[in-house]
């Protein structure tokens, strides 16, 4: 008696839990996934930044630039900076086009600007990293005047074509992301299209340091404040029939061109780039370990102070 009323208990212990993994619980809809009709998802607006441009806002970033970011910059890093003199051989607007190490890129390029370059720039963000807040956003455009940039794709509030067509000059990362591990990585193709599209210059910008001063996951600086390195190269503009891959590839490698340059000296470098012998900037087939230890070191007190045309320290 007693083994039939166990049995008896089992199996209604085995009908409840089937029951329970066929029931919706509010949750499992009637139809299955696999059937249900394709929806496309909503799409979401980025953070509008048109009021970061406006005169009054301009006016608050040339105070918080100056007064508050460069001072507190300064304080933390040491900079070279050559290859200024390009500028003054283009007009506005250009795209300035640089790889990605460190968080430290966006203010070191644009405080290495002309105080006229400086305030008619605006930098490329990801939407999805800087503009996932309204705090983060609202400081991003204040201090840097970004823009965003949707990665994934979706809805943007103001385009990188807009800010062109209106005379203002571009900061971009082609790579789309910061480095892991400090070496430069493949360029996209939309810096490339934008100065094709727009009939507008590209600047390469060649920096050293800024990962190994603040690599990826640090949120501030290291102490004992590391020397940093930029180098703005000559215009680039695209040639006839060249596809904007072309120009990407080519736009990539005048940003090698000028690394090779800031480690040792412009005729080294230019006669290795006429013999197809450049450094590869995406750096050696090595260790992991090797390659991070190899961007670890900043550019060395040698290379920050020696006589070359066109510098500018601070």
């Amino acid at each position: 008696m007693s083994g039939s009323r166990q049995g008896l208990l089992r199996g209604g212990v085995d009908d409840v839990r089937a029951v329970s993994r066929g029931w919706r619980w509010g949750r499992r809809p009637l139809v299955p996934r696999s059937a249900e009709e394709f929806v496309l998802p909503t799409e979401q607006p980025v953070f509008p930044t048109d009021w970061s441009r406006s005169r009054p806002a301009r006016m608050l970033r040339e105070v918080v630039q100056k007064g508050g970011l460069e001072p507190v910059f300064r304080s933390q890093v040491r900079t070279s900076v050559e290859g200024l003199d390009v500028l003054a051989r283009v007009e506005g607007p250009v795209i300035f086009a640089a790889h990605h190490a460190s968080h430290l890129d966006t203010p070191l390029i644009l405080l290495s600007l002309p105080d006229r370059w400086r305030r008619t720039t605006a930098v490329a963000a990801a939407a999805d990293y800087f503009f996932d807040t309204w705090w983060r956003a609202v400081g991003s455009a204040m201090f840097f005047n970004t823009f965003p940039i949707e990665r994934r794709g979706g809805a943007i509030a103001t385009t990188p074509g807009e800010l062109l067509a209106e005379g203002w000059s571009l900061v971009i990362f082609p790579e789309g992301t910061r480095s892991k591990d400090g070496w430069m990585g493949p360029f996209r193709m939309g810096a490339a299209w934008l100065a094709m599209e727009y009939g507008v210059p590209v600047i390469p910008v060649a920096h050293r340091g800024t990962f190994a001063a603040m690599p990826r996951g640090q949120r501030w600086p290291s102490p004992g404040r590391r020397q940093l390195a930029i180098r703005f190269g000559d215009p680039l503009h695209p040639s006839s029939g060249e596809s904007a891959h072309e120009f990407a590839s080519r736009v990539r490698g005048g940003v090698a061109i000028l690394q090779d340059e800031d480690r040792t000296t412009w005729w080294d470098s230019r006669r290795r780039a006429a013999q197809r012998g450049t450094p590869d900037p995406s750096g050696p087939e090595i260790a992991a370990w090797r390659r991070l230890w190899a961007q670890s070191e900043s550019p060395a007190a040698t290379d920050a102070t020696r006589r070359r045309a066109w510098r500018r320290t601070s």
